[in-house]
């Protein structure tokens, strides 16, 4: 009876913090009047937050298109340098409310979703600032390998304004 109700003290603590939990850092805001078909097609990671899914990566890609089911299908590439390997990781995403807010749902493990949230994006959706939940996830994003040093520039302002450390930034090689 005991372990019964340490179970159930248990859970009630633990499935809120799960439904309760933010999906965006503070103080930061989704991209309003996105556009998904602009956003669709092949991203080069120019920086992230370095983190186990990613660590040792290389030549990082993300490819979203869409699926038959209107869900986002998103194609993660890169090379791994300690297993001198390419690596493939495919999933799908999901907006959390409105299609035309950058606020969406990505699953590469079954009903397991992260948040991934378009912060800045260029009028041409050439560059991209995506955070995460939170302060541990961040990625600079290209069409091309490279992203010019003013943009650069903003998307590091933006993110340190908001409490990201920066400097432990990841500067991803492009072949």
């Amino acid at each position: 009876m005991h372990h019964k109700i340490g179970l159930f003290a248990s859970l009630i603590l633990i499935v809120p913090s799960m439904f309760s939990c933010s999906t965006i850092p503070k103080g930061a805001q989704p991209v309003q009047h996105f556009n998904k078909d602009k956003y669709l097609g092949k991203w080069y990671e120019i920086a992230r937050m370095d983190f186990r899914f990613e660590k040792n990566m290389i030549n990082t890609t993300a490819e979203y298109s869409l699926r038959t089911d209107g869900k986002i299908k998103v194609v993660n590439r890169g090379f791994d340098t300690t297993k001198a390997k390419n690596k493939t990781a495919t999933g799908k995403a999901k907006f959390r409310g409105s299609s035309d807010v950058g606020a969406l749902k990505v699953s590469f493990f079954g009903p397991f979703y992260a948040a991934y949230n378009v912060i800045a994006l260029d009028e041409n959706y050439q560059y991209a600032l995506v955070a995460g939940k939170n302060l541990k996830y961040l990625w600079l994003l290209s069409r091309e390998k490279t992203m010019p040093e003013n943009v650069k520039k903003d998307y590091l302002q933006k993110a340190q304004a908001l409490g990201y450390k920066t400097a432990d930034l990841v500067w991803v090689k492009q072949d």
